[in-house]
């Protein structure tokens, strides 16, 4: 095993699928150790020890832990830089970067699932961090009007991040995405790519 290889836990049937495919944009060697639901291996004392959540993704590089599919998605992006998948610390496309990163953590997970779950509004947008859902898409339409990727011409670990919610967004019905062209060719342009094609096929049962 090399110094530098990650552990990655994986369940193709989790948001693990996101981390495997920042993994192959990486070019980062890593090995996968499965977690099997059905058996609960994710209860597992053993695993709970890396992550109290029970939760995937979790890698651990270098005798680091680390949880939550953005946090693992910059880790790699930083940890691997020769791959260019994150804007310089100098670069002020960073603030873009970061803005997108959390985005999509704070703002358009959230919104989805409590638009796909029918949980029912609040009474006024200020009490959550998102505003509404509407809000949401409409903001990531319109930066991604301006694409082809959330930073213009160069895609980034933010858009394996972002592309990954849209694209599953997409599949499960959620209102707002699939039919609208801005949304169709994004996920077009990265199911395309090799990586996440390789990904793709390495989950087929």
């Amino acid at each position: 095993m090399s110094d530098n290889e990650i552990v990655f836990y994986h369940n193709p049937r989790s948001r693990a699928q996101m981390a495997h495919w920042m993994l192959e944009e990486a070019g980062a060697p890593y090995r996968i150790v499965p977690v099997d639901f059905e058996k609960r291996e994710h209860k597992d004392p053993g695993f709970l020890a890396l992550n109290p959540m029970g939760k995937l993704p979790t890698i651990v590089h270098r005798g680091v832990v680390v949880t939550e599919t953005a946090a693992i998605i910059a880790y790699i992006a930083d940890a691997f830089p020769q791959a260019g998948l994150a804007p310089a610390t100098t670069d002020p496309a960073r603030g873009a970067y970061y803005r997108w990163l959390f985005f999509g953590a704070g703002c358009f997970e959230p919104a989805l699932l409590d638009t796909m779950m029918k949980r029912p509004p609040l009474e006024s947008k200020t009490m959550v961090g998102y505003g509404s859902y509407e809000d949401v898409v409409g903001t990531l339409k319109t930066a991604l009007a301006r694409g082809p990727y959330l930073l213009g011409e160069t895609f980034t670990a933010a858009d394996v991040y972002i592309g990954s919610e849209i694209n599953w967004s997409m599949m499960f019905g959620a209102p707002g995405l699939k039919g609208e062209p801005v949304f169709d060719d994004y996920v077009a342009r990265l199911t395309a790519r090799p990586a996440y094609r390789r990904v793709a096929a390495a989950s087929k049962p």
